[in-house]
């Protein structure tokens, strides 16, 4: 009561002081907002709402799922998030399955229109430092071509959009032609590249580089076979019957001018300087160096280990790096994909498909024929595949931190072994594991690319700051050497196949014609493993039937004691005490993985068919 009485009191006597007050007091500015005409008077406001245009690049491909899961290197060990509908062809407008923000139609489409909106501000923007504004407005022009990118390479040809909408306006537009999309980046990317010369960027922005690199992407997917119709129509009654073939590709034209261009732009790349990680050597490192290397490159540079070299940053041309000051889902990578026995959630496991494809060290082909490799199927491989793959008996972390003093041999046991009792006891790091029998791996593998090698990063606890490589100078120099196989530039393509293995630890390349073909994809598959690179790769070569339409391959693995061995307690691998075979099989448990044909493309959603009825749907839904 006393308190409402001082509130009245103090009014009245405010309203006899001030009886004629000015009223302009009231019209403040809030304080936890500002209008956008102000946004654009001030360059450090301008550069804020450019920088909040970067959060639709989300973790990059750091998702808890990751698309390498959507393709035949990887599988998805929790059923029921979507992934399954892809991968067995059952998605269709109102069943999309799983999709990531980072290439949904909706979320794209929403930054899209920030850019716009930045554009047009942009260039009539009075804060007084044009500096400034030619770079916000080349990162701008960045991002709505990456953005668009996103889109293309997943939808085909989509409406090019490059004002904002206003309230009133009519929503409802066709998609353009496959050609005029592509059209349309490149042009974006050259405004980027021409704005942002020169300029010294931070870490995470859109550079020169990024916007060269870009470019050498689309147009390398633009030579492919998927996108050059004839082509298409030949290898899927799909495409060949499809009404409108210029939403998905080239009906026309001079595809060796197109491969002439893609050329061009990967080499743009290769040229820039500042960028590239031991890329002229003339032999061979050693198969220690080589893990070295490919591991350091995983890292980005950024890990602490002595395992590692920081100097492989410079194959980073565009990436997303997190910070230890927010605490962000892409920093988990290692918890999301780590081993159930040290307590992680074993997320994206690799398949037989992806491991097999790894080389012997010699260059020669694995092969399950040979009674040799096939009871040591993980000796003597590419040295890649130590730093990409945890297998049966790989040496890991200290596993006592987490999990208590179990195994002081610290290695992964995907297996079964037998005991002195006769009986077969599950390894540590199985679906029957005596540490967590959950979250296990299906297939007898578990990804390590991309877990920082620190041993004092404990993966389920703590965070790791490994950024996810958007663009690497490394995939340019494949799109140039895949350009260089289409221009009957074998040497040139030979060249540098051979100096990314040289990296690696592995010998030169020396194949040609079909061969070479075979050995490039490859190189390409094993070099890029889960960056995002194979989902597309196979569709664009139109490879996916023998690919992503076969059942999902595991491995079984029993170690059997040995005549008058006794089982080690606690186990380790130890070919002197057991005997190990290895099964590979494929199942159909997780996914009863199936090819269509309209698979080559993602379908558009009901819904957004029925806001915009100028929108054609994709081939096969």
């Amino acid at each position: 009561m006393i308190k409402k009485t001082f509130i009245y009191i103090s009014g009245l006597i405010l309203i006899f002081i001030f009886p004629a007050c000015n009223t302009d007091f009231l019209n403040t500015q809030p304080l936890d907002q500002i209008s956008s005409a102000a946004v654009w008077k001030d360059g450090a406001l301008s550069e804020g709402f450019v920088t909040e245009i970067y959060n639709g690049l989300g973790n990059g491909g750091f998702d808890e799922q990751m698309l390498a899961s959507l393709s035949d290197d990887a599988i998805f060990t929790h059923p029921g998030r979507g992934i399954k509908v892809v991968n067995e062809g059952t998605l269709n407008s109102d069943n999309l399955g799983w999709v990531s923000d980072t290439y949904a139609w909706g979320s794209m489409y929403s930054r899209i229109r920030d850019c716009n909106l930045a554009l047009k501000n942009l260039a009539t923007a009075t804060f007084d430092d044009q500096a400034l504004n030619n770079r916000l407005r080349g990162e701008v022009h960045f991002l709505r071509a990456y953005f668009f990118q996103q889109l293309l390479r997943y939808y085909g040809a989509v409406p090019l959009i490059d004002s904002a909408y206003e309230l009133n306006d009519d929503y409802s537009i066709a998609r353009n032609s496959y050609a005029e999309c592509v059209d349309f980046i490149v042009r974006e990317c050259d405004s980027a590249t021409a704005l942002l010369s020169g300029k010294t960027m931070d870490q995470g922005r859109a550079s020169e580089a990024a916007a060269l690199a870009l470019k050498s992407r689309v147009l390398l997917y633009a030579a492919s076979d998927l996108h050059d119709i004839p082509t298409a129509s030949a290898k899927s009654a799909t495409i060949a019957g499809y009404e409108h073939p210029e939403l998905l590709g080239y009906t026309s034209g001079d595809r060796t001018a197109r491969w002439k261009k893609a050329q061009a732009a990967a080499k743009a790349v290769i040229d820039l300087s500042g960028y590239g990680y031991k890329l002229n050597l003339t032999s061979p490192v050693s198969k220690e160096e080589g893990k070295k290397n490919y591991m350091s490159i995983a890292m980005g540079g950024e890990s602490k280990s002595t395992e590692t070299d920081p100097a492989a940053a410079s194959d980073l041309i565009f990436a997303r790096y997190f910070s230890p000051n927010k605490d962000e889902a892409g920093e988990y990578v290692g918890r999301n994909n780590g081993p159930n026995g040290y307590h992680n959630w074993a997320g994206n496991t690799p398949i037989g498909q992806l491991v097999d494809a790894y080389l012997m060290d010699d260059g020669s082909e694995f092969s399950w024929n040979n009674s040799t490799e096939a009871a040591h199927p993980y000796k003597d491989r590419d040295p890649r595949f130590y730093a990409s793959i945890l297998y049966d008996g790989a040496d890991w972390k200290p596993r006592n931190i987490v999990s208590g003093n179990v195994d002081p041999a610290n290695q992964i046991q995907t297996g079964v072994y037998e005991g002195n009792n006769g009986e077969f006891i599950g390894g540590l790091d199985t679906r029957e594991s005596a540490i967590e029998d959950w979250n296990g791996s299906w297939t007898g593998y578990y990804v390590r690319k991309f877990t920082d090698p620190d041993p004092k990063i404990v993966e389920q606890t703590d965070r790791q700051y490994i950024p996810w490589p958007f663009f690497r100078y490394t995939e340019a120099v494949l799109n140039y050497v895949e350009a260089c196989i289409h221009l009957q530039q074998e040497n040139e393509a030979r060249k540098w196949l051979s100096r990314i293995r040289y990296r690696s630890g592995m010998p030169a390349v020396t194949a040609s014609g079909n061969a070479l073909v075979k050995v490039y994809r490859n190189e390409r598959r094993i070099e890029m493993a889960y960056e995002e690179q194979r989902y597309h790769d196979v569709r664009r070569w139109m490879i996916a039937p023998q690919t992503l339409g076969q059942l999902p391959e595991f491995i079984k693995i029993v170690g059997k004691l040995k005549s008058g061995k006794s089982s080690l307690t606690p186990y380790h691998h130890d070919e002197s005490v057991y005997k190990y075979t290895y099964t590979p099989f494929k199942d159909n448990t997780l996914e009863n993985r199936k090819w269509k044909d309209k698979m080559y493309f993602r379908p558009f959603s009901r819904s957004e068919i029925n806001k915009n009825n100028k929108l054609i749907q994709n081939p096969g839904y």
